[in-house]
């Protein structure tokens, strides 16, 4: 919790508005609902609140996490969330709730000011769920995101006339199935950073994925780094770190 927000809540405390027990979670860096234990500290060490996984919670669980972190940094967000326990969040926030069902990632409050550039490149347009999920989670991260779609190299050709966008961010976010080659093709041609997403797009024998993944490790583009399959939240958090990092020593 940034100095300002304590400093309010403890004034809260001496007036009576606010229970002990709140200033208490947040010196104690943690609060423990009845299903989950919310980690108050994360904003210190890692510089962005805890995020809620929505899969496997419920919508009273999700919303229960996201309102006790909205008391605490004012912002908050769930990633893998659907269309279902989305209204039913909603229900409990009112009008307080953002939810793109592409991504499948809702927030509640106001994101932090954005910074920097982070590009995110999609092979095709069935790679957009994964795409999308990279690109709005990087915005809620509070970095510039730039989208290059459906530029995989059955038509590479349409990835050149966006190579300006590409050598300007501080990192590239690829997302990519099928063979999995976009990333190399990107990592041979600029200096940023390079995050490769496999996507479980594909025929019987990309195995759910599991072909674009041993291809983008084994990419012979030096530096090209790679996070799980579908993990778009992954690749945007780690490019989020790459970017705020290059903004707080001067980058634009």
């Amino acid at each position: 919790m940034h100095r300002a927000r304590l400093e309010q809540l403890l004034e809260a405390v001496a007036r009576g508005d606010a229970p002990v027990s709140e200033a208490a979670d947040v010196l104690e860096g943690q609060a423990q609902l009845p299903h989950t234990t919310v980690d108050l500290a994360r904003s210190a060490r890692l510089g962005h609140a805890e995020v809620v996984y929505g899969e496997g919670k419920s919508a009273a669980e999700i919303a229960d996490v996201l309102g006790r972190l909205l008391g605490d940094v004012g912002f908050a967000f769930a990633t893998r969330v659907d269309a279902d326990k989305a209204i039913a969040v909603g229900a409990a926030f009112g009008d307080g709730v953002t939810y793109d069902g592409v991504a499948r990632v809702l927030h509640v409050g106001e994101p932090p000011p954005c910074v920097g550039l982070i590009v995110v490149v999609s092979a095709g347009t069935s790679d957009r769920a994964v795409a999308t999920e990279a690109a709005t989670v990087a915005r809620l991260l509070g970095n510039n995101v730039i989208r290059v779609v459906d530029v995989g190299v059955a038509g590479v050709h349409r990835l050149f006339a966006r190579l300006d966008d590409l050598t300007e961010a501080n990192a590239v976010i690829v997302v990519a199935g099928m063979d999995g080659a976009l990333p190399s093709v990107v990592g041979g041609l600029i200096a940023p950073p390079v995050i490769a997403v496999p996507t479980s797009v594909g025929y019987g024998s990309s195995f759910e994925g599991l072909a674009a993944l041993l291809a983008m490790l084994n990419s012979c583009a030096p530096g090209v780094t790679v996070v799980n399959i579908d993990n778009g939240f992954g690749a945007a958090f780690a490019a989020s770190r790459i970017n705020q990092a290059r903004c707080r020593a001067g980058a634009p």
